[in-house]
């Protein structure tokens, strides 16, 4: 079909060996191994992987959220990073992924108010692909030279400006990715990465938000679909809330051998400073049968120290 178009392939780089051990160092230019995107490492975070698909030797039962008994789970450190895709291939992947990954509270009294930083995302280490390039600007996205410059004596060539780092510095308490949770259910794997994203004061009370990524993976060839979700959301003020709806922002996305993966952000508050969030996903087969897929419970938890209001667009 490109060459129908007269379109022809081009060079974009040289491929590296994957790292086993130790992780990748700021300007790391990769591929992503799920979605295809290009993008470039920022810095890494430790995150605390709560993974039930992997036995933990905590065998004994414990009563979480959700108000029935299940298997304690032991968090591992594990890699993420904060990375640039390029605005070359957000059009290719928006019906895979989100790329405003990364969204904050607006600086002044409208707690409704949100917005997003377009073309940041969070990687976990063995999703990365890592390339080289020639080019001293591989990638195409209006922060690159913002956040980094190149400089041929370093491996990789791009480092890290003064800017990147105080902006790391000034919002890491909403940028901080801190524990990641995952669970299996007939070969969908869910994953949930919650984050703090601050306090507001409405009506004399207090408001506090969270945003969750969820990425959905088909691990089997069979072809489904995503119909319905269903949550509960445990506030610590003593309230349970259900909620039920068609799909997921607005999509009912289609997990096949070819397109496995679907990843989105959403937004809870609460009017406590923490609480849980747990559920299901509804699958549908091609013969019409359904399933559900456990949603892992994960708690949300407030920083309560911090004061300062973010500041994600102000350079």
């Amino acid at each position: 079909r490109n060459r129908l178009e007269g379109k022809v392939l081009e060079t974009v780089g040289v491929f590296e060996a994957p790292k086993q051990h130790g992780k990748y160092e700021t300007g790391q230019l990769f591929l992503h191994s799920v979605f295809g995107y290009r993008g470039i490492v920022l810095f890494p975070w430790q995150a605390r992987l709560y993974d039930r698909d992997v036995a933990s030797p905590v065998t004994e039962k414990s009563e979480n959220a959700a108000g029935h008994g299940s298997k304690e789970v032991k968090g591992k450190t594990h890699t993420y990073y904060q990375v640039l895709i390029d605005a070359r291939d957000c059009p290719h992947i928006s019906q895979r992924s989100q790329t405003e990954a990364v969204t904050f509270l607006a600086n002044h009294d409208d707690s409704r108010a949100l917005y997003a930083i377009p073309g940041l995302d969070y990687v976990s280490h063995e999703d990365i692909l890592p390339y080289s390039s020639t080019d001293q600007v591989p990638i195409q996205h209006e922060l690159f030279e913002r956040f980094l410059m190149y400089d041929q004596t370093k491996v990789p060539p791009f480092v890290a400006r003064d800017t990147l780092c105080a902006w790391q510095e000034k919002n890491h308490p909403w940028l901080e990715l801190s524990d990641v949770h995952r669970e299996t259910t007939e070969n969908i794997r869910v994953t949930v990465i919650p984050f703090y994203m601050g306090m507001r004061e409405a009506q004399n009370s207090h408001v506090y938000w969270w945003r969750y990524c969820i990425r959905l993976e088909n691990l089997d060839s069979e072809v489904v679909q995503l119909r319905e979700r269903h949550w509960r959301i445990f506030s610590l003020s003593g309230t349970l809330e259900t909620v039920r709806g068609r799909g997921v922002v607005g999509r009912e996305p289609v997990l096949s051998k070819e397109q496995p993966a679907f990843q989105y952000s959403s937004h809870v508050s609460l009017q406590a400073s923490s609480g849980h969030m747990w559920g299901t996903f509804r699958f549908e087969r091609p013969d019409g049968s359904h399933f559900d897929v456990r949603i892992p419970p994960f708690s949300l938890e407030s920083n309560k120290d911090e004061k300062t209001p973010p500041s994600g667009l102000h350079w």
